[in-house]
């Protein structure tokens, strides 16, 4: 059994002189999972892309499976699930309605795991009621995780599937992924705004800012001045407060947590 799922190696990508990923290394290793973090405009998604075939890199190598081979990426991806930003949803559908459509996609029968997605994330009492455009961006989130997971398959990356959401709607997808880890012993890999909570949750940190500036446990990455220097005290501005998930000015200490 493969114990390193995802390895790439020297992975760049540049926009005309806009180096957006520069010779990043990094292994993702089967059964765990990774926190994917760093400043906006870091290149976090642009990594995600590329693993997900949505661009290529302009050097490097991608190895899925200890393969590089374009069959290999592809048979690789075969087995794994990516909702890169935002899950695509037709509005005007029910929740059974838009799983019922990547059913036949993907050419999967098995209605009893469905329903037991549902209920993981809460939404089995309105998936045959209610069109997807009067839910709230979590409920969309969730039902985005629902088809994430629906082929069932041993890796699962997700771009930001938390980003704008209220911290008890955040912790309740973080906990539906830990789930699943635990459960079927899925493998995952997630970009997060907030390190606080990307390193509650992963077993694994890469820190990007272009350039990997860090990749290990999570509980080594604590130890970092990367961390640690992202701990402060502030006052809130206008913006959603990622506290309390409402606009205020009060004052907390915000760990790790990027506005645009």
């Amino acid at each position: 059994m493969e114990k390193v799922v995802i390895k790439v190696e020297g992975l760049t990508k540049q926009y005309g002189k806009d180096v957006v990923v520069d010779h990043v290394d990094f292994q993702i290793e089967k059964g765990k999972i990774y926190g994917l973090v760093g400043p906006n405009g870091a290149g976090k998604s642009t990594v995600m892309k590329m693993l997900g075939g949505l661009t290529f890199p302009t050097d490097g190598e991608i190895y899925f499976y200890g393969e590089a081979s374009q069959q290999a990426l592809n048979s690789g991806r075969a087995r794994m699930s990516f909702m890169i930003e935002e899950p695509k949803l037709n509005p005007e559908w029910t929740a059974r309605d838009n799983i019922k459509r990547e059913q036949v996609l993907r050419g999967l029968k098995d209605d009893g795991y469905i329903n037991e997605l549902l209920k993981l994330v809460d939404l089995d009492g309105v998936s045959n009621k209610k069109k997807v455009k009067s839910y709230s961006l979590g409920m969309k989130q969730r039902l985005g995780i629902v088809i994430a997971l629906l082929s069932k398959p041993e890796v699962l990356i997700l771009d930001e599937p938390v980003n704008g959401l209220d911290p008890i709607v955040t912790d309740e997808l973080y906990s539906i992924v830990r789930n699943r880890n635990r459960e079927e012993k899925l493998t995952v890999m997630m970009v997060s705004h907030d390190i606080h909570r990307a390193v509650q949750n992963a077993t694994h940190i890469l820190h990007m800012n272009n350039q990997a500036m860090f990749f290990g446990t999570a509980e080594d990455y604590k130890k970092t001045p990367l961390y640690n220097e992202m701990t402060t005290v502030e006052t809130c501005s206008t913006h959603a407060c990622t506290h309390c998930g409402s606009d205020c000015t009060a004052s907390h200490i915000r760990v790790g947590v990027y506005h645009s």
